[in-house]
């Protein structure tokens, strides 16, 4: 798998590059350095949301990097207390982003259930506008994704989940590969010990840092990461990961890592 150009394609055959630049608490001056540095060593997939309030500087740098918009995947989110006048939200993201439209636009965390699927309803109403080529959910269970599917017979492109070998469900990943919603994964670094000995292990086998292990794991995975950080070696580091393989062995004893 060539990581750094490696993409999954969405429902409607849009690539998604399984590796995107995460800028969550990166306040607005650091998430435009940040993000014209991601941009700059090859990143293609920019994640950001309205509840981060960095939206004007990532799209800045978007802007600023030379990069074409049709060449850098756009995600932003719709905050909950948003949802009942999700145009307007969205509306408000793309003048901060200064772009026509997102290549994909969630809903950050689930509504109240009142609220489930007309707000699932405004996304759809929003693709259908082109303002969104894609839309999605974040931190939904697989019982809230059938509940707006089942009402509108249309089903999330993407789940966007906390994920890491920590919390690595096989049954989970399953459930939405059975429903054909693709999931990313946040937080896998902060959410692991990078000093377990299991990780240490096999970075040093195959010469590289614990973090390049456990995102080489996920894409084993077929799982979207969002690797974030502010110092330009760690943003080239995650995106390099196309120098080594996991052995299904390491495969399997970071999955032993899952705390039951």
């Amino acid at each position: 798998m060539r990581s750094m150009t490696a993409t999954v394609n969405l429902p409607g055959g849009t690539a998604l590059p399984l590796i995107g630049f995460g800028t969550w608490e990166l306040p607005p001056a650091t998430a435009y350095e940040a993000t014209r540095t991601a941009l700059e060593v090859g990143y293609r997939h920019i994640d950001t949301a309205a509840l981060y309030q960095n939206e004007a500087d990532v799209g800045r740098a978007v802007k600023d990097s030379g990069v074409g918009r049709d060449q850098v995947f756009v995600t932003t989110k719709l905050r909950p207390r948003d949802a009942r006048q999700a145009r307007r939200a969205l509306e408000s993201s793309l003048r901060l982003l200064d772009t026509d439209y997102v290549d994909l636009w969630l809903i950050h965390w689930a509504t109240g259930p009142d609220d489930l699927v007309p707000t699932w309803e405004a996304l759809l109403s929003a693709k259908d506008a082109g303002l969104a080529r894609n839309v999605g959910v974040s931190n939904y269970s697989p019982a809230q994704i059938d509940h707006v599917t089942g009402a509108t017979g249309r089903s999330p492109a993407v789940n966007q989940i906390s994920w890491s070998p920590g919390r690595h469900d096989p049954a989970l990943l399953e459930e939405h590969r059975r429903r054909g919603v693709v999931v990313e994964g946040y937080s896998g670094l902060n959410n692991t010990d990078l000093r377990d000995p299991v990780l240490t292990g096999i970075a040093e086998r195959h010469g590289v840092s614990t973090a390049q292990v456990i995102l080489r794991w996920h894409l084993e995975h077929g799982i979207v990461i969002l690797p974030r950080s502010s110092r330009r070696e760690h943003i080239a580091a995650n995106l390099d990961l196309d120098g080594f393989d996991l052995t299904a062995d390491d495969v399997a004893a970071i999955d032993a890592l899952a705390k039951g």
